[in-house]
């Protein structure tokens, strides 16, 4: 999987709020990538996962509609990420909004649209409606979470090689 070097990450500030923006090369199909959002299994292990936590629930009602919910223990609290999907089309968008309401009782708007490349695909993620305070802090997050999608890519390439 590629590494910060083939990243590219901008913060736009409009007062008060900023758009974030995330640009990612990963060595996987654009199916792979874009079913990790999805899979509870899968998403469990990376997607709002810290390195000190533990995911204790995971939800995902994968229909355009259909809601999700992460819950990760962080210190002995629990720290909730929901928000429901506006646009699911495989496996080259997807839209949903996002909330962490022990934060911020604001909704905002992730989307990630996939393109495959030549080796893998590309991921841009653009988060609209980040509260300017915030932005750095979850321009930082959404780095370290594709990080962790691209390890549990890696993990599950890596298992699927040795059952075969």
């Amino acid at each position: 999987m590629s590494g910060a070097d083939q990243s590219e990450t901008a913060a736009m500030d409009s007062g008060a709020f900023a758009v974030i923006r995330i640009a990612r090369h990963f060595d996987a199909a654009a199916e792979r990538v874009f079913d990790a959002w999805l899979d509870p299994r899968i998403a469990g292990r990376w997607l709002f996962a810290t390195p000190t936590g533990e995911m204790v629930r995971v939800e995902i009602d994968a229909r355009v509609g259909g809601r999700f919910l992460f819950i990760e223990r962080r210190d002995g609290e629990d720290m909730a990420h929901v928000g429901e999907y506006l646009t699911i089309d495989r496996p080259k968008r997807l839209v949903f909004t996002f909330a962490v309401p022990r934060l911020s009782p604001l909704y905002t708007r992730v989307s990630i649209d996939i393109f495959a490349a030549r080796s893998g695909c590309e991921l841009t993620l653009l988060h609209e409606g980040v509260l300017a305070e915030y932005a750095t802090r979850v321009q930082s997050g959404w780095g370290e979470i594709l990080n962790g999608l691209a390890m549990s890519l890696a993990a599950t390439e890596h298992a699927a090689r040795l059952q075969s």
